[in-house]
């Protein structure tokens, strides 16, 4: 019997929660076909002969562990996922598959030139520029550019934002019966194109303005799949944000998976308790830092500059210097807080704070900060400390992956010239310091969490399992060396310790380094 390719050696870790045990791995036409022991035969980097079991490729995985890929629950990778280095920095923290259309805002389903501008240009410094695709375009066509295109697998969110912009334009009101009718039947085609959920983003405009009988209605179709929310609220604001997804979910009937959970674990555990108890079928993602990276227009700009709409927002901060001021003026202690991760013309200033990039400007905080979001339409990104975190907040985090609901999403934005480093390391600090070092989990717990967990939340059967007949996208872990090397200040610095990653079967990664295949499908739920 000839196989396509042999791990040979390692400590299976398999998904199911079972402790690691020692197995080759077979693989034959991209799937698991043995997994036990293949002999010595096996061990020849050669065919093997009649009667016995070879293999064309042989990866030795001794002293390793072999997981299943990792899957990124909440990455902002829409664009990014089509550039080597991109993927190269997933596939060294053993991430194989990416879910993207987070935060209710991305590029497809659009039907009008402004609602694709709007997705584009809003989120910009999130998303970065979409390749190959310049106007309004629908889920298959989108998941049809993914498929194949690169190392990774991709499923996709449908985008509240994006779809209520693309139907409503910039209003800042309910929608009326007809307006949720037409968002619904978008909801629904999306879905029947391969959509793996809903995602709202309820910070940004325009998620902002929707109620939760407007989310409820277009969640009613998702049929088991997950409500996947940036909510209102965060940190001490959690009790709203998780009040109405609990509603959401309680009036829709869907799961509901809250992005990138953070905030104080003794304010945050007990929500979640909450929810199950109303019957809530909950989940969410947390990355493993204490600062967060977003739009700088969310953080900063009040509620009454259309940022929807940018080309009126910027009329208006052309038109009220001194109104901005004055709403600025308690901001003495959140502008040492924020670094700009993408300033598009204002590259000097990227990895800078505030008061540093306004001081070499020649001006203050304020004044700096309108100029930026002027000059580069809204498009700048900053990565943020948090204010509430206290000074429990590194046991928050640990105390709050340890939850069974947990699933890793490391929010990975790849835009600008000095990033948060979560998109480089997030997957890689769980494993080297939460698992191996701090021991919050085991490494069986970490492939639930990381694997077969998300998997099952997003009905993706065939990967998050390393066992037979499941699709053979898996991953070598050195369980002594895998570490983050991505800091604050080299955000881009590769993780280390993950040197061979197999998707679909076909090596991505050998010894550390891109073989440049590109099998990674658009996933389906099933």
């Amino acid at each position: 019997m000839n196989l396509d390719v042999v791990v040979r050696g390692g400590w299976v870790v398999d998904g199911t929660g079972a402790p690691p045990f020692r197995a080759d791995v077979g693989i034959v036409d991209g799937r698991v076909a043995i997994l036990g022991d293949l002999g010595p035969a096996a061990r020849d980097e050669v065919p093997g002969t009649p009667g016995e079991i070879g293999a064309a490729t042989v990866i030795d995985a001794s002293g390793r562990y072999v997981l299943p890929g990792l899957i990124d629950c909440h990455a902002h990778g829409d664009a990014a996922v089509f550039e080597p280095e991109i993927q190269l920095a997933a596939l060294r923290q053993g991430v194989t598959t990416f879910v993207l259309g987070q935060d209710g805002l991305s590029f497809a389903p659009t039907t009008t030139r402004a609602g694709f501008d709007y997705a584009s240009r809003y989120f910009a410094a999130v998303n970065g520029e979409l390749p190959g695709i310049d106007g309004p375009t629908g889920v298959s066509e989108l998941l049809a550019a993914y498929d194949r295109a690169t190392a990774l697998n991709t499923a996709y969110l449908l985008p509240h934002g994006t779809i209520r912009f693309d139907v409503m334009g910039a209003a800042e009101r309910r929608a009326d019966a007809g307006e949720l009718r037409v968002m619904r039947e978008r909801v629904e085609r999306g879905l029947s194109e391969g959509a793996v959920g809903l995602s709202s983003g309820l910070e940004y405009a325009p998620g902002r303005y929707a109620d939760a009988a407007e989310l409820a209605c277009l969640c009613e179709p998702l049929g088991g799949l997950p409500y996947v929310t940036h909510m209102r609220g965060y940190g001490a604001a959690a009790v709203t944000g998780m009040a109405e997804a609990t509603e959401i979910g309680v009036r829709s009937g869907a799961p509901v998976h809250i992005s990138h959970y953070h905030g104080p674990a003794r304010t945050l555990l007990p929500l979640l308790d909450d929810a199950r108890r109303r019957d809530v079928d909950l989940s969410f993602d947390t990355y493993p830092y204490l600062r967060g990276s977003t739009i700088l227009a969310m953080v900063l700009l009040p509620p009454w500059v259309p940022a929807a709409d940018p080309d009126r927002a910027i009329s208006v901060l052309r038109a009220e210097p001194e109104r901005l001021a004055r709403e600025w003026e308690g901001f003495a202690g959140l502008w040492e807080r924020i670094t700009l991760s993408h300033a598009p013309g204002f590259e000097w200033a990227e990895g800078l704070t505030l008061p540093d990039a306004a001081t070499r400007h020649g001006t203050d905080p304020a004044e700096f900060c309108r100029t930026l979001l002027i000059e580069t339409r809204l498009e700048a990104g900053c990565v943020a400390a948090r204010p509430d975190e206290g000074p429990e907040g590194e046991e928050s985090v640990r105390a709050i992956l340890r939850d069974p609901g947990h699933t890793g999403g490391s929010d990975g934005i790849y835009v600008g010239g000095h990033p948060h480093p979560r998109g480089f390391g997030a997957f890689a600090r769980y494993l080297g310091r939460h698992v191996r070092e701090l021991g919050d989990l085991t490494w069986e717990q970490a492939a639930v969490h990381l694997a077969s967990h998300p998997a099952r939340r997003f009905r993706l059967p065939e990967r998050g399992l390393l066992r037979r007949g499941q699709v053979a996208d898996l991953i070598v872990v050195d369980p002594l060396r895998v570490a983050d090397t991505a800091t604050y200040e080299n955000p881009r610095s590769l993780a280390v310790g993950i040197d061979d990653v197999l998707v679909s079967g076909v090596p991505v990664l050998a010894g550390g380094e891109p073989t440049g295949a590109t099998p990674g499908r658009a996933l389906r739920p099933s």
